[in-house]
């Protein structure tokens, strides 16, 4: 492996790092905006802007906008059906709570791997499947405390895992991650305002300190974060980018006992520990599984050979 490739899965891995980072940030700080604006008008706004920002540097390195359009389209459709649930159940359940649920994306892609590329999951990631379920479980308090908060996030971790396979998909392809990424903004930010429009919300913000929220939510999360995952796909493998998304949900915690000054209630906080470990186990290589038999089989052959 060439230096170059070193160095840009090295800068891919960080960049990785910092969208878990700055994603989990959002979740406390959105859920307090949501008292001023609309939710689907919020993801309209941030969505809108970040399209224009991607749309200028496409312009500017002479990228075409709207080249096989359709890819972009369907990579739309999946954060379209990830933000509006999300942000909706933001305003219902917990920011910390959103944040874990969210993450059980790393545990929805083996499945969906399967369900749709017909890709059979490793022993490792059926095991993690289920221990992030019991983490869910714990989580959510059972039947007793879970909320339609907790079930619109759980819609919007099945959509997230579904768009990190595509996205990996369409690079392999050969296309455009630049071209990609302002084809899926602009139509999470039409579509959200239409819908908007269509329903009578209100498309204003009940403060200025919102606006601004509004657009830190454009550049951070949505524009810098969403393209450096494009990007950095190219240079890593989806197991790899799961593996290191696995730590938004920590972030997001961190960020709202903190700075949210959400209680740390004991229960959610094993069941987000369970939801963590179960990132980090289905972001392991199969092969880590099969290594004992492999040496075994090793030890045995040379014991023959003897």
């Amino acid at each position: 492996m060439s230096q170059v490739s070193t160095n840009k899965k090295l800068i891919s891995d960080a960049g990785l790092l910092y969208a878990a980072a700055i994603w989990g940030s959002t979740f406390f700080i959105v859920k307090d905006s949501l008292e001023f604006i609309d939710p689907i008008i919020l993801v309209g706004y941030r969505f809108i802007i970040a399209s224009a920002l991607v749309a200028l540097l496409c312009v500017i390195t002479r990228r075409p906008l709207f080249k096989n359009i359709k890819k972009g389209l369907v990579l739309g459709i999946f954060i379209w059906l990830l933000y509006i649930p999300q942000t909706i159940g933001l305003g219902i359940t917990t920011a910390s709570n959103s944040g874990f649920i969210t993450g059980l994306f790393v545990a929805f892609v083996p499945i969906f791997s399967f369900l749709i590329f017909r890709k059979v999951p490793s022993l490792i990631g059926i095991i993690a499947t289920f221990v992030s379920l019991s983490g869910l479980w714990i989580l959510t308090g059972g039947m007793t405390d879970i909320n339609n908060g907790d079930l619109l996030t759980l819609l919007a971790a099945m959509t997230y895992a579904i768009h990190i396979l595509y996205v990996d998909k369409f690079l392999q392809e050969g296309n455009d991650p630049f071209t990609l990424c302002f084809q899926q903004f602009l139509f999470v930010g039409i579509a959200s305002l239409a819908v908007g429009g269509i329903a009578g919300l209100p498309f204003g913000w009940g403060n200025a300190s919102t606006g601004w929220i509004v657009l830190f939510l454009a550049v951070f999360p949505t524009f810098s974060a969403f393209f450096i995952q494009v990007v950095a796909q190219k240079y890593t493998s989806p197991i790899r980018v799961s593996l290191i998304f696995a730590f938004e949900p920590v972030f997001a915690a961190i960020f709202a006992w903190t700075l949210g000054g959400e209680k740390i209630i004991l229960h959610r906080a094993m069941g987000g520990l369970l939801i963590f470990l179960a990132m980090i186990m289905s972001g392991l290589p199969r092969d880590i599984l099969n290594f004992g038999n492999r040496k075994a089989r090793k030890l045995d052959k040379i014991d023959a050979e003897k």
